[in-house]
C-alpha cells in the first residue's frame, strides 16, 4: 500500500544482500498529461494504466537474461564470494495486479498499515505532483482497496507484514525469510551425497545426477 515503507525496506535490503539490484515500480509512471482524470474528478495516480508495465517487464526480462551484467550496468559490485547468487527486489504499490509479472516472483510482501496512519504519513510526504485536496479518500483509498480485493480474489500469495512495526524489526524479518529462501535453493541445488560404489554387472547401468542451478527470480514487496 501507498506509505506503507515499502522504499525504506527496500533500500535497507539492498543494502545487506549481495549482488543486489532494485526495480522501482514508481520509475515507470507515464507522463502526467498522459494520466486520465477518472469519474472521481481526480487524476489516476494509482491506477495500473497509469504506469508502463511493459516497459517495467522488459526491464525485469533484462535482468532475468543476464543478472550480472544488469548489475554491472547498474553500478552493482558482484561478489566474487557470492558470484553464484543474485537477487533483484521490485517495490511498488500495484506490482501483484500485472499479471504477466505476479508468476516471476519467488517472495511475495505485502506491507500494510491502518487507515488513520497511511493517511497521515501520505499527508507528510511531498511528491512532485501535491496531493489535490480529497485526494486521499477520493481516489488513493478507494484505489488501495479495490486492487487488494482483486488481489486476494484471484489467490496471489502474499506475506503480509505489518508496517506499524519497526523499520529494524521489519528490515531482520524479511532479510531472515530471505536468507533462508536462498539456503532451501542452495540445497535443493546440491548435489547428492555420494554412495559406496559397488560392482556392476552386465546390462546394469552406471548413472549420474547433475545438480541444477538454482533458478534466478525476484523477489517483490
Amino acid at each position: 500500500m501507498t506509505n506503507g515503507g515499502k522504499t525504506t525496506l527496500t533500500n535497507s535490503l539492498l543494502r545487506a544482500l549481495p549482488n543486489c539490484c532494485v526495480i522501482h515500480q514508481d520509475d515507470f509512471f507515464k507522463p502526467q498529461d498522459q494520466i486520465a482524470v477518472g469519474e472521481d474528478g481526480f487524476k489516476q495516480w494509482d491506477v495500473l494504466e497509469s504506469l508502463d508495465m511493459e516497459a517495467m517487464l522488459d526491464t525485469v526480462q533484462a535482468w532475468l537474461s543476464s543478472p550480472q551484467k544488469f548489475a554491472r550496468a547498474h553500478g552493482v559490485s558482484v561478489q566474487p564470494e557470492a558470484s553464484d547468487t543474485h537477487i533483484l527486489l521490485l517495490e511498488g504499490f500495484l506490482l501483484y495486479s500485472y499479471k504477466p509479472l505476479v508468476d516471476l516472483y519467488s517472495r511475495r510482501y505485502f506491507l500494510t498499515v491502518p487507515y488513520e496512519e497511511c493517511k497521515w504519513r501520505r499527508s507528510t510526504r511531498n511528491y512532485t505532483v501535491p496531493d489535490p485536496p480529497g485526494l486521499f479518500d477520493g481516489h488513493v483509498w478507494p484505489m488501495y482497496q479495490k486492487y487488494r480485493q482483486e488481489m486476494e480474489a484471484n489467490g496471489v500469495e502474499v506475506v503480509y507484514l505489518d508496517g506499524m512495526k519497526s523499520r529494524e524489526e521489519l528490515f531482520r524479518e524479511v532479510l531472515e525469510d530471505i536468507q533462508n529462501s536462498l539456503l532451501n535453493r542452495s540445497q535443493e541445488s546440491a548435489p547428492s551425497p555420494a554412495r559406496p560404489a559397488r560392482p556392476q554387472g552386465p546390462g546394469r547401468g552406471c548413472g549420474h545426477r547433475t545438480a541444477r542451478p538454482a533458478a534466478s527470480q525476484p523477489d517483490s514487496m
